[in-house]
Protein backbone atom coordinates (compact mmCIF):
# COMPACT_ATOMS: atom_id res chain seq x y z
CA UNK A 1 0.00 0.00 0.00
CA UNK A 2 2.82 2.47 0.27
CA UNK A 3 3.41 3.03 -3.00
CA UNK A 4 -0.37 3.83 -3.19
CA UNK A 5 -0.23 6.51 -0.63
CA UNK A 6 3.20 7.80 -2.57
CA UNK A 7 1.30 7.98 -5.61
CA UNK A 8 -1.26 9.68 -4.17
CA UNK A 9 0.59 12.40 -3.05
CA UNK A 10 2.63 12.63 -6.02
CA UNK A 11 -0.24 13.17 -8.95
CA UNK A 12 -3.65 13.71 -6.53
CA UNK A 13 -5.71 11.30 -8.00
CA UNK A 14 -6.21 7.40 -8.69
CA UNK A 15 -5.75 5.66 -10.94
CA UNK A 16 -2.39 6.87 -12.37
CA UNK A 17 -2.47 6.87 -15.94
CA UNK A 18 0.30 4.76 -17.20
CA UNK A 19 0.43 4.80 -21.52
CA UNK A 20 2.84 1.52 -22.85
CA UNK A 21 4.80 3.02 -26.10
CA UNK A 22 5.39 -0.73 -26.55
CA UNK A 23 5.74 -3.20 -29.05
CA UNK A 24 3.12 -5.35 -27.20
CA UNK A 25 3.06 -9.09 -28.55
CA UNK A 26 -0.97 -8.54 -29.13
CA UNK A 27 -0.99 -11.31 -31.62
CA UNK A 28 -0.15 -14.06 -28.94
CA UNK A 29 -3.14 -13.04 -27.12
CA UNK A 30 -5.89 -15.48 -26.27
CA UNK A 31 -9.72 -14.45 -27.41
CA UNK A 32 -8.12 -11.55 -29.61
CA UNK A 33 -10.96 -9.19 -31.34
CA UNK A 34 -11.51 -10.67 -34.53
CA UNK A 35 -10.21 -7.86 -36.64
CA UNK A 36 -6.93 -8.77 -35.29
CA UNK A 37 -6.78 -12.07 -35.64
CA UNK A 38 -5.13 -12.54 -38.53
CA UNK A 39 -2.08 -10.59 -37.31
CA UNK A 40 1.09 -12.58 -38.43
CA UNK A 41 3.05 -13.62 -35.01
CA UNK A 42 5.99 -11.46 -34.07
CA UNK A 43 8.49 -11.76 -30.95
CA UNK A 44 6.55 -13.11 -28.12
CA UNK A 45 8.22 -10.31 -25.75
CA UNK A 46 6.94 -12.79 -22.87
CA UNK A 47 8.36 -10.12 -19.99
CA UNK A 48 6.30 -7.55 -21.31
CA UNK A 49 3.25 -10.37 -21.12
CA UNK A 50 3.96 -10.92 -17.66
CA UNK A 51 4.47 -7.68 -16.07
CA UNK A 52 0.90 -6.73 -17.55
CA UNK A 53 -0.71 -9.17 -15.97
CA UNK A 54 1.12 -8.38 -12.61
CA UNK A 55 0.25 -4.65 -12.93
CA UNK A 56 -3.17 -4.94 -14.25
CA UNK A 57 -4.28 -6.44 -10.92
CA UNK A 58 -3.56 -2.99 -9.25
CA UNK A 59 -6.00 -0.93 -8.96
CA UNK A 60 -4.13 2.28 -8.16
CA UNK A 61 -3.35 1.91 -12.13
CA UNK A 62 -5.02 2.28 -15.51
CA UNK A 63 -2.74 1.02 -18.34
CA UNK A 64 -2.78 1.79 -21.64
CA UNK A 65 -0.76 -0.05 -24.28
CA UNK A 66 0.01 2.04 -27.57
CA UNK A 67 1.12 -0.56 -30.50
CA UNK A 68 1.59 -0.39 -34.09
CA UNK A 69 1.28 -2.05 -37.10
CA UNK A 70 1.41 -1.80 -40.33
CA UNK A 71 -1.10 -5.05 -41.13
CA UNK A 72 -4.35 -3.58 -39.28
CA UNK A 73 -6.91 -2.47 -42.04
CA UNK A 74 -7.28 0.73 -39.68
CA UNK A 75 -6.76 2.01 -36.09
CA UNK A 76 -8.63 -0.49 -33.37
CA UNK A 77 -8.98 -0.20 -29.82
CA UNK A 78 -9.96 -2.48 -27.54
CA UNK A 79 -9.84 -3.17 -23.61
CA UNK A 80 -9.06 -6.44 -21.77
CA UNK A 81 -9.00 -7.18 -18.07
CA UNK A 82 -8.93 -3.25 -17.86
CA UNK A 83 -6.28 -2.47 -19.99
CA UNK A 84 -7.25 -0.31 -23.32
CA UNK A 85 -5.09 -1.57 -26.04
CA UNK A 86 -4.73 1.31 -29.02
CA UNK A 87 -3.44 -0.90 -32.18
CA UNK A 88 -2.52 2.05 -34.96
CA UNK A 89 -2.27 1.45 -38.24
CA UNK A 90 0.68 3.01 -39.60
CA UNK A 91 2.23 2.74 -43.62
CA UNK A 92 4.85 0.33 -44.22
CA UNK A 93 8.82 1.04 -44.90
CA UNK A 94 8.24 5.03 -43.22
CA UNK A 95 9.11 4.31 -39.40
CA UNK A 96 12.40 4.03 -39.41
CA UNK A 97 13.54 6.08 -42.83
CA UNK A 98 11.10 9.25 -41.00
CA UNK A 99 13.52 8.83 -37.33
CA UNK A 100 10.75 7.38 -36.01
CA UNK A 101 8.96 10.81 -36.01
CA UNK A 102 5.83 9.07 -37.81
CA UNK A 103 5.56 7.14 -34.78
CA UNK A 104 6.02 10.58 -32.58
CA UNK A 105 3.22 12.08 -34.81
CA UNK A 106 0.35 9.40 -34.63
CA UNK A 107 0.99 8.10 -30.79
CA UNK A 108 1.25 11.90 -29.50
CA UNK A 109 -2.18 12.19 -31.42
CA UNK A 110 -3.56 9.45 -28.61
CA UNK A 111 -1.54 10.23 -25.91
CA UNK A 112 -3.27 13.76 -25.96
CA UNK A 113 -6.75 11.96 -25.38
CA UNK A 114 -5.36 9.82 -22.46
CA UNK A 115 -3.16 12.42 -21.00
CA UNK A 116 -1.01 10.38 -18.96
CA UNK A 117 0.59 10.82 -15.89
CA UNK A 118 3.49 8.55 -17.04
CA UNK A 119 4.92 6.81 -20.59
CA UNK A 120 6.60 3.49 -20.21
CA UNK A 121 8.67 3.26 -23.25
CA UNK A 122 9.65 -0.23 -23.97
CA UNK A 123 13.54 -0.37 -25.90
CA UNK A 124 14.35 1.17 -28.67
CA UNK A 125 14.23 -1.36 -31.13
CA UNK A 126 10.92 -0.40 -32.80
CA UNK A 127 11.59 3.01 -32.03
CA UNK A 128 9.59 3.58 -28.53
CA UNK A 129 12.85 4.99 -26.55
CA UNK A 130 13.37 7.67 -29.67
CA UNK A 131 9.66 8.80 -29.20
CA UNK A 132 9.35 9.09 -25.72
CA UNK A 133 12.46 10.96 -25.64
CA UNK A 134 10.89 13.80 -27.49
CA UNK A 135 7.27 13.61 -25.31
CA UNK A 136 6.54 16.53 -22.91
CA UNK A 137 5.35 13.66 -20.53
CA UNK A 138 6.93 12.22 -17.84
CA UNK A 139 8.66 8.88 -18.65
CA UNK A 140 10.58 6.08 -18.20
CA UNK A 141 12.29 3.55 -20.48
CA UNK A 142 12.97 -0.18 -20.05
CA UNK A 143 16.03 -1.30 -21.88
CA UNK A 144 15.53 -4.98 -23.78
CA UNK A 145 19.18 -5.04 -25.37
CA UNK A 146 22.04 -2.86 -25.88
CA UNK A 147 22.78 -1.95 -29.39
CA UNK A 148 25.80 -0.09 -28.89
CA UNK A 149 27.40 -3.33 -27.04
CA UNK A 150 26.10 -5.23 -29.89
CA UNK A 151 27.54 -3.99 -32.50
CA UNK A 152 31.01 -4.39 -31.11
CA UNK A 153 31.00 -8.22 -30.36
CA UNK A 154 29.13 -9.75 -33.43
CA UNK A 155 28.62 -8.41 -36.93
CA UNK A 156 24.94 -6.21 -37.59
CA UNK A 157 23.24 -5.56 -40.47
CA UNK A 158 22.23 -1.35 -41.16
CA UNK A 159 19.27 -1.61 -39.03
CA UNK A 160 20.85 -2.64 -35.90
CA UNK A 161 23.42 0.07 -36.52
CA UNK A 162 20.35 2.70 -36.69
CA UNK A 163 18.79 1.70 -34.04
CA UNK A 164 22.67 1.66 -31.88
CA UNK A 165 22.11 5.12 -33.09
CA UNK A 166 18.86 5.34 -31.39
CA UNK A 167 20.17 4.32 -28.58
CA UNK A 168 22.98 6.49 -28.04
CA UNK A 169 20.82 10.17 -28.65
CA UNK A 170 17.96 8.69 -26.78
CA UNK A 171 19.85 8.13 -23.98
CA UNK A 172 21.44 11.06 -23.33
CA UNK A 173 17.87 12.77 -23.41
CA UNK A 174 16.06 10.63 -21.29
CA UNK A 175 16.09 11.29 -17.34
CA UNK A 176 15.50 7.34 -16.22
CA UNK A 177 15.99 4.00 -17.45
CA UNK A 178 14.95 0.64 -16.47
CA UNK A 179 17.58 -2.63 -17.22
CA UNK A 180 17.74 -6.13 -15.96
CA UNK A 181 21.31 -7.16 -15.51
CA UNK A 182 24.09 -6.01 -12.83
CA UNK A 183 26.09 -5.56 -16.51
CA UNK A 184 23.39 -3.45 -17.96
CA UNK A 185 23.49 -1.72 -14.98
CA UNK A 186 27.31 -0.80 -15.05
CA UNK A 187 27.40 -0.23 -18.87
CA UNK A 188 24.49 2.28 -18.88
CA UNK A 189 26.09 4.13 -15.54
CA UNK A 190 29.34 4.20 -17.17
CA UNK A 191 28.18 5.60 -20.78
CA UNK A 192 25.40 7.73 -19.79
CA UNK A 193 26.79 9.80 -16.06
CA UNK A 194 23.60 11.23 -16.09
CA UNK A 195 21.06 9.04 -16.74
CA UNK A 196 19.48 7.69 -13.25
CA UNK A 197 19.59 3.52 -14.20
CA UNK A 198 16.99 1.30 -11.99
CA UNK A 199 17.43 -2.47 -11.86
CA UNK A 200 14.33 -4.36 -12.29
CA UNK A 201 14.63 -7.80 -13.46
CA UNK A 202 12.44 -9.33 -16.50
CA UNK A 203 11.05 -12.74 -14.88
CA UNK A 204 9.78 -15.91 -16.48
CA UNK A 205 6.32 -16.36 -16.92
CA UNK A 206 4.80 -18.40 -13.58
CA UNK A 207 4.30 -21.04 -15.61
CA UNK A 208 7.96 -21.65 -16.06
CA UNK A 209 8.21 -21.51 -12.00
CA UNK A 210 5.79 -24.07 -11.65
CA UNK A 211 6.54 -26.71 -14.22
CA UNK A 212 6.55 -30.36 -13.20
CA UNK A 213 9.68 -31.73 -14.20
CA UNK A 214 10.36 -35.22 -15.70
CA UNK A 215 13.47 -34.91 -17.26
CA UNK A 216 14.74 -37.41 -19.96
CA UNK A 217 18.02 -38.75 -19.89
CA UNK A 218 18.23 -41.59 -22.20
CA UNK A 219 19.22 -40.19 -24.48
CA UNK A 220 20.54 -36.78 -23.47
CA UNK A 221 17.76 -34.02 -24.49
CA UNK A 222 19.59 -31.08 -25.11
CA UNK A 223 17.54 -27.92 -25.96
CA UNK A 224 18.04 -24.46 -27.03
CA UNK A 225 15.84 -21.44 -27.37
CA UNK A 226 16.95 -19.07 -29.14
CA UNK A 227 17.02 -16.99 -32.93
CA UNK A 228 18.65 -18.66 -34.83
CA UNK A 229 22.34 -16.82 -35.96
CA UNK A 230 25.63 -16.19 -35.35
CA UNK A 231 24.65 -13.55 -32.40
CA UNK A 232 23.10 -16.53 -30.33
CA UNK A 233 26.05 -18.77 -31.14
CA UNK A 234 23.93 -21.48 -33.29
CA UNK A 235 26.85 -22.61 -35.23
CA UNK A 236 29.05 -22.93 -32.00
CA UNK A 237 26.28 -25.46 -30.46
CA UNK A 238 26.18 -27.45 -33.98
CA UNK A 239 29.94 -27.57 -34.28
CA UNK A 240 30.32 -28.63 -30.12
CA UNK A 241 27.85 -31.20 -30.64
CA UNK A 242 29.15 -32.51 -33.60
CA UNK A 243 32.32 -33.05 -31.98
CA UNK A 244 30.48 -34.74 -29.43
CA UNK A 245 28.12 -37.19 -31.34
CA UNK A 246 30.55 -40.06 -31.16
CA UNK A 247 31.00 -39.98 -27.57
CA UNK A 248 27.16 -40.20 -26.40
CA UNK A 249 24.11 -40.44 -27.57
CA UNK A 250 21.84 -37.72 -27.31
CA UNK A 251 19.04 -35.55 -29.58
CA UNK A 252 18.58 -31.49 -30.05
CA UNK A 253 15.61 -29.60 -30.16
CA UNK A 254 16.11 -25.84 -31.31
CA UNK A 255 13.59 -23.61 -30.49
CA UNK A 256 13.10 -20.06 -32.06
CA UNK A 257 12.58 -18.10 -34.70
CA UNK A 258 13.87 -20.44 -38.35
CA UNK A 259 16.66 -18.96 -39.94
CA UNK A 260 16.63 -21.85 -43.27
CA UNK A 261 19.41 -19.72 -45.01
CA UNK A 262 21.80 -19.63 -41.96
CA UNK A 263 21.16 -23.21 -40.95
CA UNK A 264 21.27 -24.10 -45.09
CA UNK A 265 24.79 -23.03 -44.44
CA UNK A 266 26.06 -24.86 -41.40
CA UNK A 267 24.86 -28.28 -43.13
CA UNK A 268 27.89 -28.75 -45.06
CA UNK A 269 29.95 -28.14 -41.71
CA UNK A 270 28.68 -31.16 -39.44
CA UNK A 271 28.00 -35.12 -40.03
CA UNK A 272 24.61 -35.89 -41.44
CA UNK A 273 24.39 -38.31 -38.96
CA UNK A 274 24.51 -35.31 -36.11
CA UNK A 275 22.16 -33.47 -38.53
CA UNK A 276 19.70 -36.48 -37.92
CA UNK A 277 19.21 -35.49 -34.37
CA UNK A 278 18.01 -32.11 -34.99
CA UNK A 279 14.84 -30.96 -34.27
CA UNK A 280 13.58 -27.45 -35.57
CA UNK A 281 10.10 -26.19 -33.48
CA UNK A 282 9.28 -22.24 -34.26
CA UNK A 283 6.31 -20.38 -33.00
CA UNK A 284 5.99 -21.82 -29.83
CA UNK A 285 3.18 -20.37 -26.83
CA UNK A 286 4.65 -19.79 -23.59
CA UNK A 287 2.94 -23.16 -22.58
CA UNK A 288 4.62 -24.74 -25.14
CA UNK A 289 8.33 -24.09 -24.85
CA UNK A 290 7.18 -24.83 -20.98
CA UNK A 291 6.38 -28.27 -21.93
CA UNK A 292 9.75 -28.89 -23.93
CA UNK A 293 11.61 -27.60 -20.92
CA UNK A 294 9.99 -30.46 -18.56
CA UNK A 295 11.52 -33.12 -20.52
CA UNK A 296 15.08 -31.55 -21.52
CA UNK A 297 17.87 -32.74 -19.73
CA UNK A 298 19.45 -29.12 -19.93
CA UNK A 299 20.05 -26.21 -21.85
CA UNK A 300 22.00 -25.04 -24.09
CA UNK A 301 23.13 -20.95 -25.25
CA UNK A 302 26.66 -20.62 -26.68
CA UNK A 303 25.57 -16.62 -27.23
CA UNK A 304 27.94 -14.11 -28.31
CA UNK A 305 25.99 -11.16 -27.68
CA UNK A 306 22.81 -11.47 -24.45
CA UNK A 307 22.41 -8.41 -22.20
CA UNK A 308 19.56 -10.87 -20.09
CA UNK A 309 18.24 -13.93 -22.32
CA UNK A 310 14.62 -14.99 -20.88
CA UNK A 311 15.57 -18.28 -22.39
CA UNK A 312 18.12 -18.59 -19.50
CA UNK A 313 15.86 -17.24 -16.58
CA UNK A 314 13.05 -19.29 -17.89
CA UNK A 315 15.32 -22.60 -17.69
CA UNK A 316 16.33 -21.86 -14.23
CA UNK A 317 13.27 -21.37 -12.93
CA UNK A 318 12.21 -24.22 -13.92
CA UNK A 319 15.33 -25.72 -12.36
CA UNK A 320 16.75 -27.37 -16.08
CA UNK A 321 20.54 -27.57 -15.82
CA UNK A 322 22.20 -24.30 -18.43
CA UNK A 323 25.51 -24.60 -20.14
CA UNK A 324 26.15 -20.92 -21.37
CA UNK A 325 28.28 -18.27 -22.04
CA UNK A 326 29.38 -16.29 -19.36
CA UNK A 327 28.70 -12.79 -20.81
CA UNK A 328 26.38 -10.17 -20.10
CA UNK A 329 23.28 -10.66 -17.15
CA UNK A 330 23.92 -14.87 -17.76
CA UNK A 331 26.45 -14.96 -14.96
CA UNK A 332 23.77 -13.55 -12.55
CA UNK A 333 21.63 -16.56 -13.24
CA UNK A 334 23.61 -19.53 -13.83
CA UNK A 335 25.94 -20.50 -10.72
CA UNK A 336 28.50 -22.78 -11.62
CA UNK A 337 28.26 -26.50 -10.14
CA UNK A 338 25.03 -25.40 -9.01
CA UNK A 339 22.75 -25.02 -11.68
CA UNK A 340 25.07 -25.57 -14.51
CA UNK A 341 28.28 -24.60 -16.18
CA UNK A 342 29.94 -21.31 -17.56
CA UNK A 343 32.42 -20.72 -20.65
CA UNK A 344 34.08 -17.99 -21.81
CA UNK A 345 32.21 -16.59 -24.51
CA UNK A 346 32.98 -17.33 -28.51
CA UNK A 347 35.11 -20.33 -27.14
CA UNK A 348 34.31 -23.47 -28.89
CA UNK A 349 37.01 -25.85 -26.84
CA UNK A 350 35.34 -24.41 -23.35
CA UNK A 351 32.02 -24.58 -24.78
CA UNK A 352 32.43 -28.61 -25.78
CA UNK A 353 34.26 -29.06 -22.51
CA UNK A 354 31.58 -27.62 -20.23
CA UNK A 355 29.07 -30.02 -21.99
CA UNK A 356 30.58 -32.76 -21.18
CA UNK A 357 31.58 -31.85 -17.73
CA UNK A 358 27.05 -31.48 -17.53
CA UNK A 359 26.88 -34.93 -18.77
CA UNK A 360 29.04 -35.94 -15.69
CA UNK A 361 27.72 -33.89 -13.03
CA UNK A 362 26.02 -36.14 -10.33
CA UNK A 363 23.11 -33.63 -10.52
CA UNK A 364 23.20 -32.48 -14.33
CA UNK A 365 23.56 -35.81 -16.17
CA UNK A 366 19.93 -36.47 -14.47
CA UNK A 367 18.54 -33.19 -15.90
CA UNK A 368 18.49 -32.05 -11.63
CA UNK A 369 19.86 -28.63 -10.26
CA UNK A 370 20.92 -28.14 -6.67
CA UNK A 371 17.74 -26.99 -4.59
CA UNK A 372 19.09 -24.03 -2.61
CA UNK A 373 19.92 -22.96 -6.41
CA UNK A 374 16.30 -23.11 -7.57
CA UNK A 375 15.07 -21.51 -4.98
CA UNK A 376 17.02 -18.27 -4.75
CA UNK A 377 16.20 -18.14 -8.65
CA UNK A 378 12.26 -18.20 -8.19
CA UNK A 379 12.79 -15.75 -5.57
CA UNK A 380 14.68 -13.63 -7.57
CA UNK A 381 12.99 -13.88 -10.98
CA UNK A 382 9.84 -13.95 -9.76
CA UNK A 383 6.89 -12.18 -11.42
CA UNK A 384 5.93 -10.58 -8.07
CA UNK A 385 8.97 -9.45 -7.45
CA UNK A 386 9.18 -7.89 -10.99
CA UNK A 387 5.95 -6.27 -10.64
CA UNK A 388 6.90 -4.64 -7.74
CA UNK A 389 10.16 -3.50 -8.52
CA UNK A 390 8.34 -1.66 -11.41
CA UNK A 391 5.90 0.30 -9.17
CA UNK A 392 8.92 1.48 -7.56
CA UNK A 393 10.51 2.56 -10.90
CA UNK A 394 6.96 4.23 -11.98
CA UNK A 395 7.35 6.12 -8.26
CA UNK A 396 10.59 7.45 -9.59
CA UNK A 397 9.99 8.34 -13.10
CA UNK A 398 6.75 10.41 -11.63
CA UNK A 399 9.16 11.76 -8.91
CA UNK A 400 11.55 13.10 -11.25
CA UNK A 401 8.57 14.25 -13.77
CA UNK A 402 7.73 16.84 -11.16
CA UNK A 403 11.02 18.22 -10.59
Amino acid sequence: MEFERNIQKITRHVPIRIAWISDFPIEWMPDLPLPLQSLPKQHPSTWQVVLLSELEKNPALQIYVIVLRKQVKQNFTFEKNGVVFHILKVPGGLRAPSFFWLDTFLINRVLKKIQPDLVHAWGVEKGAATVASRLDYPHLITLQGLFTWLKELVPVGNYQRFIALCETISFKRIKMATTESAFAVQYLKTKYPKLQVFQAEHAPNWIFHRIQRRPQIQPVRFVCVATLGYAKGTDLLLRALDELAREFCFELVLIGAPNPTFLNSLKSTVSPEFWRRIVLKTDLSPPEVAEELATATMLLLPTRADTSPNAVKEAVVAGVPVVASAIGGIVDYVFPGKNGFLFPSNNLDEFIKSIRAACQHPLFSRGEVDAEALKKSREYLSPQTMGRRFLEAYEKALKLGNV
